[in-house]
């Protein structure tokens, strides 16, 4: 399967990323590992994260406040957001036009 990133989530990685580097050195690196073993683990097991809503699933990661936010559509993985568990919930609903 193939991973597809809305450009707004790709930001939201970069953005996180630097706020954990700027609060510990090597942090910010820990967080892109983690959203990595995400999408390593969504591709593997697409379909097992609970639907959220409509057609999208989320993944929790480990050790941040983040859930990756998701569809399947054939073989394409279409993340839409990567967002904060305590901001703004469903901002990211406009992206679903896979």
């Amino acid at each position: 399967m193939r991973v597809r990133l809305d450009p707004a989530a790709k930001s939201e990685i970069r953005q996180a990323a630097l706020f954990y580097e700027d609060c510990r050195e090597g942090l910010g690196q820990e967080f892109l590992d983690s959203v990595e073993s995400a999408f390593e683990q969504i591709q593997r097991y697409p379909t097992v994260w609970r639907i959220l809503k409509g057609r999208f699933r989320r993944y929790l990661l480990q050790r941040f406040p983040y859930g990756v936010i998701y569809t399947v559509d054939g073989d394409v993985i279409y993340i839409a957001a990567v967002m904060h568990l305590k901001r703004k919930p469903g901002y990211w609903v406009s992206r679903g036009k896979t």
